[in-house]
């Protein structure tokens, strides 16, 4: 029997990119079908008291997530869910592998989501989408629809399994085969626990993209 999942992302998140890639995996070994959604940590943090150096990045970080809902707006649902996943991996690749778009300012960020513009064939008008709020309705939409599904004080990622949300799971290097599915496996396990809630563990490891 076919199982579902729906990821909510921010391309600017590594954990994020960690979980999208372990998500992958355990489709290929499981009847999965994923639904890619954006959450925004942009949204999520504006009008709190940041570290000046953090609220730079997440002025930094409205670009993409506003790119990605522009480019989407309008589509049925099955393209527009393809289009995500295809602009989530582009961001991610130049993002989290070639180590961009976390410089000061957004002149790098800009050029990313230009290039990413490029590369899958959309509308010239969407390299400048990031830069203005006209579709900010729409991503806070989005965003606010992953909080109604996990509840308050989380990030990214957000992963909802067959309709239960948790934040995570957080995990590093990405599970790779059949380890992914068993992941998988557990995640479906808990979700199906009625009043299960968390586990978590410090983290002493940085993402392991390889």
């Amino acid at each position: 029997m076919t199982q579902h999942a729906e990821m909510f992302f921010d391309p600017a998140c590594p954990w994020a990119w960690m979980t999208s890639r372990w998500l992958m995996e355990a489709a290929q070994v499981r009847d999965l079908e994923i639904t890619w959604s954006v959450m925004s940590l942009s949204v999520l943090n504006d009008g709190r008291d940041l570290d000046p150096d953090y609220a730079r990045s997440m002025e930094r970080n409205w670009h993409a997530v506003r790119t990605i809902i522009a480019a989407t707006q309008g589509l049925p649902e099955d393209e527009a869910n393809e289009l995500r996943k295809k602009m989530y991996d582009a961001y991610g690749q130049r993002i989290h592998l070639d180590g961009r778009g976390t410089g000061p300012g957004v002149e790098d960020i800009r050029r990313i989501s230009a290039e990413v513009v490029d590369e899958l064939g959309l509308d010239e008008s969407l390299k400048s989408a990031g830069d203005d709020d006209t579709h900010d309705e729409a991503l806070r939409a989005s965003h606010q629809r992953a909080m109604d599904l996990v509840g308050d004080d989380v990030g990214t990622p957000v992963v909802s399994v067959e309709d239960v949300a948790f934040f995570g799971p957080v995990v590093t290097p990405a599970p790779k085969g059949e380890d992914a599915g068993r992941l998988w496996d557990g995640c479906v396990l808990v979700a199906g626990t009625p009043g299960f809630y968390e586990l978590k563990r410090t983290r002493d490891a940085s993402p392991d993209f390889s």
